[in-house]
């Protein structure tokens, strides 16, 4: 796979990022839906805790499975095909979802949606890859998510807003007509360069799913894959899940009032990538950077679990937003991790141990909040303290676990 900066004009390739990240924004603001809409939800369907944690796991669970998948694609079509085809079934699924009579159309829809997005954030860092030069890759990745992440500031206090003046299935049919908007921007604008015509043969799907297994047979592949699956999640199951609830419930905050301190947890959270891309310390140091800032996160849940305060529950989750942006970094780790044929594969693989791993610990912490609440516990207590345990041990496996070989 070509991995050098392409010849085209620097303007029209950053155009086209742009309008890939557009995808990605709503993919963001998908993901996130369920910490304003899950007091609504719980009061029409009657849903548990349990059962919260696994309608917000289910958009993870497909986005996360789908990434092998999106990956041979995009190494096989291109970054063009891969997102066109699958982005109208995350239309479909929000339309189902805001027609949805049950909690299972609910869990449908989710389903949907999290395949159709499941390319969003692998083809832009794919095209980074492909197009810019490699030291560009850190910073553009990491303003590429802060970008994208726009799409959480629409589910937080605008998300509270419409909800209260209509319901959350205009928050659905919201989110589908953006997506509509979103998918006719990739159709006209992203154009990839045609590939040489010196270029080697196109590999077999066969092929292509073999490649992507052997990954899993690098011992230096299980470090990155389990602190992968740990690090991301816990930022999206407080921001995506627990963050309003917590508030609404322990604290009594309104909806719009929670809304809003998701909105400044957003806001904090499209500062960090770029700023921890920005100060990429390069390949010597950045493997301890990761561990170092996975720790303190740690730390930072373990207070948030503890310290019962309004000010630390409100001020806690917006420092969390701000150091989810050391995460970036892990994408660069991986990048140098992998030769460059295997680029798109290594990224998908990546990318699917991190969603896989938010949709298990949505779906975990759901279970332990209805356990902590049936034996009297405080639920936001038992969920917090086993974010911050879970991220302990991705860091401590991606520390003992074998690195990846030096390469020139």
């Amino acid at each position: 796979m070509k991995t050098c900066a392409t010849r085209e004009p620097k303007h029209s390739v950053r155009v086209m990022l742009l309008a890939l990240t557009c995808g990605f924004g709503l993919s963001q603001a998908w993901r996130t839906v369920a910490a304003i809409m899950a007091a609504p939800l719980q009061a029409d369907f009657g849903l548990s805790a349990q059962q919260l944690g696994l309608f917000a796991g289910a958009f993870h669970f497909a986005f996360g499975a789908m990434q092998l998948f999106m990956g041979i694609g995009i190494d096989l079509q291109g970054v063009r095909r891969t997102v066109l085809l699958a982005f109208p079934v995350a239309i479909a699924g929000s339309a189902v979802s805001a027609l949805a009579g049950s909690y299972g159309m609910l869990v449908l829809g989710q389903v949907l949606i999290g395949i159709g997005c499941a390319p969003a954030f692998l083809v832009c860092t794919v095209f980074i890859a492909r197009h810019f030069p490699a030291g560009q890759f850190a910073a553009l990745s990491g303003f590429t998510m802060g970008l994208g992440g726009i799409g959480m500031l629409l589910t937080g206090t605008p998300l509270a807003w419409l909800i209260e003046a209509s319901s959350w299935r205009m928050g659905f049919a919201v989110l589908g007509g953006l997506a509509a908007l979103a998918w006719a921007l990739m159709f006209w604008l992203v154009h990839e360069p045609a590939p040489p015509a010196s270029a080697a043969p196109k590999e077999s799907v066969r092929e292509a799913i073999g490649k992507f297994g052997a990954l899993l047979l690098l011992p230096h592949s299980w470090g990155i894959v389990l602190l992968a699956s740990v690090g991301y999640a816990s930022f999206i199951s407080l921001r995506g899940l627990w963050l309003g609830p917590l508030l609404m419930q322990r604290h009594g905050f309104s909806l719009v009032q929670s809304g809003n301190v998701a909105l400044v947890m957003s806001l904090a959270s499209l500062i960090g990538p770029a700023l921890f891309g920005r100060f990429d310390p390069g390949p010597t140091q950045r493997r301890g950077w990761i561990v170092g800032f996975t720790l303190l996160l740690a730390g930072l849940f373990t207070a948030f679990a503890l310290l019962h305060s309004s000010l630390v529950d409100v001020a806690g989750p917006i420092v969390i937003g701000l150091l989810s942006g050391y995460l970036i970094l892990q994408y660069a780790d991986v990048r140098a991790a992998y030769p460059a044929a295997l680029t798109g594969r290594a990224m998908a693989l990546f990318t699917m141990a991190m969603f896989m791993g938010v949709a298990s610990m949505q779906w975990l912490t759901g279970i332990i909040a209805s356990a902590a609440s049936a034996h009297g516990a405080d639920p936001y207590t038992a969920v917090l303290a086993s974010i911050a345990a879970l991220l302990a041990a991705g860091a401590l496996a991606f520390v003992l676990l074998p690195g990846p070989p030096q390469r020139a």
